[in-house]
C-alpha cells in the first residue's frame, strides 16, 4: 500500500514536471467566453493541425487547454474566440485543481480529429439542420453521404455520423396531409422512389429499413452516430418494423399490415420498446415516444420551457459528463416533429443526459450498441422555438454563445477522446 502511495505521488510529480515546461493557452467556455460555438472549431482546427487539446470537464464549463502558440492565438483572434495564455505554474496548478478527488473534475485528452459525415438527402439545405448550421458556423468540415454510401460501407470510413432530419419508415415525414400537392413533397417523394429503384428496392420503406440496419451495424462495429428530431424514434421505429409494412397506400401503394403493431420487433431497437405506432397517415406523427404529440401542435409558453442537464461524476462517468458540458445547467426548450422522448418507453440500459423536470420529456439521451454509441437530442433547432417548414434560416452569428447549440457541439468533440476513456 505504501509503495502504492509512493508510486502515484512520483508519477504525478513526473507529470506536472512536464507540464510545468510547456506554458499554455486556455480557451474558457464559462460565461467569459465570447464565442462558445466558435471555440468548438478552434479546438477542431487545433486536431487537424495534430495538436492535442485537454478537455478540462467543469472546469470553467468544460474549457480547453492547449499548448500556446502565436498561431493557435491568432487563429482564436481571427474567430472571435476568448482566451487566456496562461504561465506554466499556473498550469500545474489548474491540473492538479482539476484531478483533485474532492473535485468533479478532470481532464480528457483529445488526440486525433474526427471524420465527421452527415447523413443528408442530395438536395439538402445546410440551414435546415442545426447540426449542419454549428458545424458550418464552428468551420468544421463535414462530407455529404446518403443512401448509397450507407448501404455501400462507405461510412465506415467516417468516426461520426449524424443523421439529418430523416424518416427511416419511409413515410415522407407524415407531411401528406397538408403538404401532398406542394411542389417540394412531390419533388422529394419522386427522388427517393428513384433512389430506392436504382438500389434495388421495390418501396422507399424498404430501402430506409435496410439503411437503418447498415447504420446499425456501423455503430455496432465502433461508430459514434448522433441524431436530432424525427431521425431518432423513426429510426428505431424501422429497425422494430423489418420485415412489417406500416405504410398506407399512399406512401407505398399498397396498404399496411393489420398486424404491424402486433408483430414489431422491440429486441432490434436501440433505444425505445413498447411503444405504439400512429397509423394514421393523415397525423404528423409516428408514435407515442413523441411528446408532447406533435400534431395538433401542443399550446406551450416559450418562456416557461426549459430542460435540465443532468450531472455526472467527471473521473467515474466521463462520456455523459462531456456530452452535457455547458456554461448552464438549464437550457431553453425548443419544439420539432419529436420534441422529446417519453420516459416510460426508453430501455433501461439508456442514460438519460437532460429531461424536462416534473414531466415525462427525455430531451437528450444516449446509448452503447457493441463498439459504438448513439446519442439522440429531441426537437429541431435549439435557438427557433417552432421551426415550420419554410422558414428562415437561423444565423448563428446572433447566437454564439448558445447552450442548446453547444450540446451538439459536444458530440463532434466526443470521438476524439482518447479511446479508454470513453468506456461507460
Amino acid at each position: 500500500m505504501i509503495m502504492r502511495a509512493f508510486f502515484v505521488v512520483f508519477a504525478t510529480t513526473l507529470w506536472l514536471h512536464q507540464v510545468q515546461s510547456q506554458a499554455k493557452l486556455l480557451i474558457p467556455m464559462d460565461q467569459s467566453q465570447t464565442d462558445h460555438l466558435k471555440a468548438y472549431g478552434v479546438a477542431f482546427w487545433m486536431l487537424e493541425k495534430n495538436g492535442i487539446v485537454d478537455w478540462l470537464l467543469n472546469f470553467r464549463a468544460g474549457s480547453f487547454l492547449i499548448d500556446d502558440s502565436e498561431i493557435l492565438a491568432r487563429e482564436c483572434r481571427i474567430r472571435g474566440v476568448s482566451y487566456e495564455q496562461i504561465g506554466a505554474p499556473r498550469t500545474a496548478l489548474m491540473y492538479a485543481e482539476v484531478q483533485a478527488d474532492d473535485n468533479n473534475m478532470d481532464v480528457i485528452r483529445l488526440e486525433k480529429a474526427p471524420r465527421i459525415a452527415v447523413y443528408v438527402p442530395p438536395n439538402f439545405k445546410p440551414w435546415d439542420d442545426a447540426v449542419t448550421l454549428a458545424l458550418e458556423y464552428a468551420e468544421i468540415p463535414y462530407t455529404k453521404v446518403w443512401d448509397e454510401e450507407v448501404l455501400s460501407g462507405k461510412i465506415a470510413e467516417y468516426d461520426w455520423l449524424h443523421l439529418h432530419h430523416e424518416d427511416f419508415t419511409g413515410q415522407y415525414g407524415k407531411f401528406f396531409a397538408n403538404y401532398r400537392h406542394a411542389q417540394w413533397y412531390i419533388e422529394q417523394q419522386l427522388l427517393y422512389e428513384r433512389e430506392a429503384r436504382r438500389l434495388g428496392f421495390r418501396k422507399v420503406s424498404e430501402a430506409k429499413k435496410a439503411v437503418a440496419r447498415a447504420i446499425r451495424d456501423y455503430v455496432g462495429q465502433g461508430g459514434f452516430m448522433f441524431a436530432m428530431c424525427s431521425a431518432t424514434d423513426s429510426y428505431d421505429i424501422a429497425l422494430a418494423a423489418e420485415g412489417v409494412d406500416i405504410c398506407e397506400a399512399m406512401f407505398d401503394g399498397d396498404p399496411a399490415d393489420r398486424d404491424a403493431q402486433q408483430r414489431l420487433d422491440f429486441g432490434k431497437t436501440l433505444a425505445f420498446e413498447n411503444f405504439t405506432l400512429d397509423q394514421n397517415p393523415l397525423r404528423y406523427e409516428y408514435s407515442d415516444i413523441d411528446i408532447p404529440p406533435s400534431d395538433p401542435p401542443p399550446i406551450r409558453d416559450p418562456s416557461t420551457d426549459y430542460f435540465t442537464l443532468f450531472e455526472f461524476s467527471a473521473k467515474y462517468d466521463p462520456v455523459p459528463t462531456m456530452l452535457t458540458q455547458n456554461h448552464v445547467g438549464i437550457v431553453r426548450g425548443f419544439m420539432g416533429q419529436t420534441t422529446a422522448f417519453r420516459k416510460g418507453l426508453i430501455k433501461r440500459t439508456i442514460v438519460i443526459l437532460a429531461e424536462r423536470e416534473g414531466t415525462e420529456e427525455v430531451r437528450y439521451l444516449h446509448g452503447n450498441f457493441g463498439r459504438g454509441t448513439f446519442t439522440w437530442y429531441g426537437g429541431h433547432d435549439p435557438e427557433d422555438y417552432q421551426h415550420a417548414v419554410g422558414d428562415p434560416p437561423t444565423d448563428l452569428n446572433l447566437h454564439k454563445n448558445s447552450p442548446g447549440y453547444r450540446l451538439i457541439l459536444n458530440n463532434v468533440l466526443f470521438p476524439a477522446a482518447k479511446k479508454k476513456q470513453q468506456k461507460t
